[in-house]
């Protein structure tokens, strides 16, 4: 797992549960007060033991700290890879694009990178299916992320989990639908809707 996911969980665990909370999170789950650097590599093991002792340790379930993080990093990840997005890109083009745009050159800056799997296919204009594939499991850290775009691009979207893998499917599918804002009235039509009732 890539330096910055953890560099990131300590922002994150830091910011929602306090500042004493990450160095004893990394005692409770047995890998000591440490530092991790942006740029390396480090076992899966590792974020996998943080994740789920932060679970017991807060009462919440693992896939909701998953999701929360993933809401959380996407402003940042976002802010890494921002020359690569397109200007006109929203939600879903941004969904789109993961893949061939972004885990590609993180791959090609680090050999060792294994970013999980992801495509990511146009249903109709609102709405996208992500196809998700990774021995980590961790779709729920990919719906977060989801979400945390949506939030970036100022849109509301509903998700839809068709098959995942923590309930024995060999993939994830992720229904992404884009929600269209409600029509507003213009003042002529507030006139007319007025002068009716």
């Amino acid at each position: 797992m890539h330096g910055f996911i953890f560099s990131e969980l300590k922002k994150y665990v830091s910011k929602h549960f306090g500042e004493d909370a990450w160095e004893a999170l990394l005692r409770q789950a047995g890998l000591g007060i440490r530092n991790y650097e942006h740029f390396r590599d480090y076992p899966d093991d590792e974020v996998t033991a943080l994740v789920s002792t932060a679970s017991q340790m807060t009462k919440l379930p693992v896939p909701d700290i998953l999701e929360g993080f993933g809401e959380f990093i996407t402003a940042d990840l976002v802010a890494v890879y921002r020359p690569l997005i397109d200007p006109s890109w929203r939600t879903l083009e941004f969904l789109e694009n993961v893949e061939s745009v972004i885990h590609r050159v993180v791959r090609g800056r680090n050999q060792k990178a294994k970013p999980p799997a992801i495509s990511c296919s146009r249903i109709d204009a609102d709405e996208v299916m992500i196809t998700y594939g990774s021995k980590r499991k961790m779709c729920a850290l990919a719906r977060g992320i989801v979400q945390g775009t949506a939030n970036l691009f100022g849109e509301e979207v509903v998700m839809r989990e068709d098959s995942c893998m923590l309930r024995g499917d060999r993939l994830c599918l992720i229904s992404v639908r884009r929600l269209r804002p409600e029509p507003t009235l213009g003042t002529s039509e507030r006139a007319a809707v007025t002068a009716k009732s």
